[in-house]
């Protein structure tokens, strides 16, 4: 028996950091949606637990025993086997939290091969951050360290959105140093849906993503990303996580479609994709 699992890119819309605390955590307040691409986990049974990494991304990635994959399979406990086969599509260490997805897939996945509960609160927390929200799977508003997610609001349907990459590394820690302060104000009050791309994007220029500026300044493609995606005509061009993706709005995928053409004969070399918002 083999099961398969699609591990969609997370995409932070609004990111406010708004506080440390004293062990170097950094809290977070962060709406969180979820695009119809990303990676595919596939698990069936063996005597021993194995993981081969395959796609258009997997080229250089680590497959041993810290790779985030296997370190969810070990949050079940030890003495199990599985053969675990990723298939990354998604860019790697590029803010739209392709390990974290892959690593809630894994645990899904594993669920039904072993026929076990999924593993409590802090063994998912203690994979990383994003893990809690991506397990959800849903719209989300994420806040703390990643431990608390409620649901998020409502979205308007046929919703899409256009993601890029300009292929440049960023380094998360140093984006966190160079914040100009990390006391940040909370996401305003959310309703409880939007009916339009109109409403959404209306709301979301109130917020901000606070991981943005030290990252453009330590990054300047990440700039060209955004004003590229502006030109693109997207609704709130906005980089995810610590980047180096961005993100825009469109209402509907055949208006993303036209800009994923766009933005791909303009820069033939950037990581680009449209896809629809889940929800």
């Amino acid at each position: 028996m083999a099961i398969e699992v699609f591990a969609p890119a997370k995409v932070n819309l609004a990111l406010h950091v708004t506080g440390q605390r004293d062990d170097g955590y950094h809290l977070l307040d962060s709406l969180v949606v979820f695009a119809g691409v990303g990676d595919r986990v596939t698990v069936a049974e063996a005597q021993g637990l194995s993981l081969t990494v395959t796609g258009p991304e997997g080229a250089g990635l680590d497959a041993g025993e810290d790779n985030l994959v296997m370190r969810a399979a070990r949050a079940f406990g030890a003495g199990r086997g599985a053969a675990i086969a990723l298939e990354k599509s998604l860019p790697v260490a590029s803010g739209i939290g392709g390990g974290s997805a892959d690593a809630a897939a894994t645990l899904r996945a594993l669920s039904v091969l072993w026929d076990l509960p999924l593993p409590g609160p802090e063994a998912v927390l203690a994979l990383g951050a994003d893990v809690p929200v991506c397990l959800a799977g849903h719209p989300a508003r994420m806040r703390g360290i990643g431990e608390t997610v409620t649901r998020g609001p409502g979205l308007p349907r046929g919703l899409a959105i256009v993601l890029v990459n300009p292929r440049v590394p960023v380094s998360t820690p140093a984006v966190f140093r160079a914040l100009a302060r990390k006391d940040n104000a909370a996401i305003a009050d959310m309703p409880p849906g939007f009916a339009r791309a109109s409403g959404l994007a209306e709301w979301l220029g109130r917020q901000r993503n606070d991981l943005e500026p030290p990252a453009v300044a330590l990054v300047p493609d990440i700039g060209a990303a955004l004003a590229a995606m502006t030109n693109a005509g997207a609704r709130v061009p906005r980089m995810s996580g610590s980047g180096a993706t961005v993100f825009g709005l469109f209402d509907d995928l055949p208006a993303a479609r036209v800009a994923e053409a766009a933005l791909r004969r303009a820069h033939p070399r950037w990581w680009i994709a449209a896809a629809p918002v889940l929800s």
